[in-house]
């Protein structure tokens, strides 16, 4: 392709192409130098003196024009070159493509795509490989270069020289490695609307003006086609007659002649009988018994170890191409969702990843996969769907055929493998030895996949137990932040009276080490990979105090509320001491929340052990002598409901309560009257007690 259209091309891609650009773009190239100064100069445009310089004609000409002459000339310059076009008439050819090109661009304008000089070389070069085929296989296409250009043309194509000229053409173009969908337009410019509806502008663009300029006098297909770009009933006749004007004026500056194109014939295409290959036949019987179906089993097993799933699938599309003599083959997996097959990459097939067919549209392959059975595709002149199309370009055969990995009672996708199609009648014969290799892989496929979803699950789990350490330490460190917050305000009003303030600043050092200890705590945390550690215990009388000295050395407490102990008949528990001692202050804030107005008694008693459901449990309980709580409270008292309080955080505390009691392993229950209420809270107790405490144990049975 020339230097000069390339490069026009990633400029306006880019929308960044001005005059002086274009005009330094344009001067690379002596030939297109001299038509744009002999086009500039011609009578249409020549109004004073001769222009001198080459800027100054493309300022004459205007940047559309220019676009327009680089565009067209560079291609004429390309493709009147190819071999054996210069014995073949092309002036129907190059005014049918010409049409294209000045409608496809009007059509971009319409539906305001963004390149409209795209579209017109999509329009130019839309039967390109009609030139290429010519040029590959004068003698066998040389009667059908002159054909008709419809459905029967490509499908002749295909019969006699296995590739149709738009298949050709959009290989061409893929060559040019344009970031653009121009090859796609180039390729499915002879689909039906239908298949369509949804497809790129460009393409949808290109398909309606090749049907206006090489079938503009087929009513019935210019009817079906005008509503993929929205044209009313009466604007094709229109653009045909825009074409038409514009199509001449161009031709006379590029100084091509088109004179007597319309008079030139299209007879329909001609199919010559296919031929038959023994020998191919014969190789692919041969092959056929090569290796055992348990010997495919053992390669699947061994390259499972040493490579993993990656490894195991290029075994099996290694395998199935050597064994079934397939052009190519790759293997479609089950999403985890179980709606759509998703391409497997390989070392060999790396776009495959993107490729994905939903099982719910149907088709030969979804059909495959759900019914369970072999499925054969081919080009045989009967439409295809787009993922089997997709799928017979991206094998490169004419040909291919399903086969379903069924592992027990699950399929986990499907092995396409490419073929000729002078190969599916033996490969048709061959279904059982297929399916047993298909089976074999799958069993090999499926153990590989549970190991992967056992490493995943592994994953998900420690990442779990990161997330409940991170949101435990959270919740833990605004208790000591709480009672940091309390001091600090006590330091202020004793430093204010003068007085001394040694055991806060005590205290104060205590919550701001507990506070670094639980950060600390999480940078250290190690998941539970060998099982629970052995859990920490907590002398309950020792947290009591620890609880009412931060309260007693605190204003919180009001004067009118005593503070009472007992724990005389306490002892160990099996439990962290810092959520003891955050349950405690919580229950503790919520009774003299309760008293603050009335004034009255808190109590924090332990009652003993209790024998429930054969484990030994300490129970502790907190008490006051409020006004109780309402029935509408106690039926919802452990929900996180929103409180009247005011302040945030407020209404969770006795949820939280709840959920720091679970975690202890124990269990809470109230009571609540109009002589105050109480929380009776069992905690597990030490296995080390036990045998100190028979006496004091009181048998509950299962309350």
């Amino acid at each position: 392709m020339p230097q000069i259209l390339i490069k026009l091309l990633a400029h306006l891609q880019a929308d960044d192409l001005g005059m002086p650009e274009l005009a330094a773009l344009v001067a690379q190239d002596a030939g297109m130098t001299g038509k744009i100064l002999t086009v500039a100069n011609s009578s249409a445009y020549h109004r004073s003196g001769r222009q001198v310089s080459l800027e100054q004609s493309m300022v004459a000409l205007g940047t559309d024009m220019i676009k327009t002459l680089v565009i067209s000339d560079s291609v004429f310059q390309t493709f009147n070159s190819f071999p054996n076009s210069g014995a073949t008439d092309l002036r129907r050819f190059w005014k049918e493509s010409l049409s294209a090109a000045v409608l496809a661009r009007e059509l971009a304008r319409r539906l305001a795509y963004s390149h409209p000089e795209e579209a017109y070389l999509a329009g130019l070069l839309h039967n390109v490989g009609r030139l290429a085929l010519l040029a590959t296989a004068p003698k066998e296409y040389a009667l059908n270069f002159m054909a008709r250009d419809d459905e029967d043309l490509c499908a002749v194509e295909q019969r006699t020289l296995q590739i149709t000229h738009t298949e050709a053409g959009a290989w061409l173009v893929e060559r040019w490695q344009l970031d653009s969908f121009l090859a796609d337009s180039v390729l499915y410019h002879h689909e039906p609307s239908e298949r369509l509806e949804a497809a790129h502008p460009l393409v949808r663009i290109v398909r309606v003006a090749h049907v206006l300029a090489c079938h503009g006098d087929n009513d019935e297909l210019v009817e079906e086609t005008r509503l993929l770009c929205g044209l009313g009933p009466d604007e094709p006749r229109a653009l045909l007659d825009m074409a038409a004007r514009q199509v001449g004026k161009t031709a006379i500056q590029l100084g091509v002649d088109l004179e007597g194109a319309d008079e030139i014939s299209a007879p329909p295409a001609y199919a010559p009988p296919p031929p038959i290959d023994p020998v191919q036949q014969r190789l692919s019987e041969e092959v056929r018994n090569l290796v055992l179906v348990s010997e495919v089993g053992q390669v699947f097993t061994r390259k499972q170890g040493e490579g993993g799933e990656h490894g195991l699938l290029e075994s099996m599309t290694r395998s199935a191409r050597i064994l079934f003599d397939f052009q190519n083959a790759v293997v479609l997996l089950e999403n985890p969702t179980g709606q759509a097959l998703v391409g497997a990459p390989t070392s060999t097939q790396h776009r495959i990843a993107e490729f994905a067919i939903p099982l719910a549209r149907g088709g030969a392959v979804a059909q495959s996969a759900l019914e369970r059975r072999l499925g054969f595709v081919r080009r045989d002149g009967r439409p295809l769907g787009l993922p089997e199309e997709q799928l017979l370009r991206l094998l490169g055969s004419e040909a291919f055929v399903c086969v379903p990995l069924i592992a027990g009672a699950r399929c986990l996708g499907v092995l396409v493998g490419g073929l000729g199609a002078w190969q599916v009648p033996a490969c048709q014969k061959r279904e059982r030895f297929l399916q047993s290799f298909a089976n074999q892989a799958a069993t090999s496929l499926e153990t590989a996949l549970s190991e992967r979803g056992h490493a995943r699950r592994q994953l998900a789990g420690v990442a779990e137990e990161y997330r409940e350490a991170s949101r435990r330490v959270v919740h833990e460190v605004n208790n000591p932040l709480s009672i940091i917050k309390n001091y600090l305000s006590v330091l202020d009003s004793k430093l204010e009276r003068q007085e001394p303030v040694a055991s806060e600043l005590s205290i104060l050092n205590e919550e701001i080490d507990r506070v670094g200890q639980l950060v600390g705590s999480l940078a250290e945390f190690q998941p539970n990979v060998d099982g629970p550690p052995a859990p920490p215990t907590a002398d309950v009388a020792r947290v009591v105090d620890d609880v009412l000295r931060l309260f007693r050395t605190t204003d919180f407490v009001p004067a009118n509320v005593e503070i009472t102990v007992d724990t005389a008949d306490s002892g160990r528990i099996e439990g962290d001491p810092d959520i003891l001692k955050q349950i405690l202050v919580n229950l503790v804030k919520n009774a003299v929340e309760a008293l603050a107005a009335g004034g009255g008694r808190i109590g924090i008693a332990s009652r003993g052990h209790v024998n429930r459901e054969r484990r030994l449990y300490l129970e502790l309980v907190v008490s006051d002598t409020g006004p109780g709580l309402s029935r509408e409270v106690l039926a919802n008292l452990f929900a996180a409901v929103k409180s009247t309080k005011e302040g945030p955080h407020h209404g969770l505390g006795l949820s939280i309560v709840h959920s720091l009691v679970k975690k202890l392993n124990g269990h809470i229950a109230c009571r609540s009257g109009a002589t105050g209420t109480s929380f009776e809270i069992l905690l597990p107790a030490h296995a080390g007690t036990g045998a100190h405490v028979p006496a004091a144990v009181r048998a509950l049975g299962s309350v």
